[in-house]
């Protein structure tokens, strides 16, 4: 079962002890709205909805967001960054190799981590990040030539 994040709110953003503002509700929604967005897709969204904002000030907003754990960024190989609301669940990503679509894989099997490493090095491991590489139905069907 998936777990829904908590809806943007201006309570949300004042629990983690940040400041509210347009611009960070305005991410905030974006980064709801559209899982795994690139910052420059969340900036489109967020002119979309409130005009003028740099993309600096979009990256400093999701920085904030990502430090105070409200929004997730990964960065899978050859891709830029990509955030989303979805944290706290331990859960992995599938990659399509053709189209580059992303979608969310619940953990696979036992407590999070679901991965022990062989050797923690001492290390006090809480959160195992996989991401899974293949090629999605619509890819395969057009590699396959339907």
């Amino acid at each position: 079962m998936t777990a829904q994040p908590p809806a943007p709110s201006a309570d949300l953003l004042r629990e983690h002890g940040l400041h509210v503002t347009v611009q960070r509700l305005a991410v905030l929604r974006a980064v709801h709205g559209r899982a795994h967005a690139t910052a420059d897709e969340v900036a489109e969204v967020v002119r979309s909805e409130i005009g003028t904002i740099s993309r600096q000030a979009v990256y400093d907003v999701l920085g904030a967001l990502v430090e105070k754990g409200i929004v997730r960024r990964i960065q899978p190989s050859r891709s830029p960054a990509r955030y989303e609301a979805r944290v706290d669940d331990n859960h992995h990503h599938l990659i399509c190799r053709g189209c580059g679509r992303i979608v969310d894989v619940d953990c696979a099997v036992g407590d999070a981590p679901c991965l022990h490493a062989a050797d923690d090095h001492g290390y006090a491991i809480d959160e195992a990040e996989v991401i899974y590489w293949g090629r999605c139905p619509a890819c395969r069907e057009a590699a396959d030539g339907r």
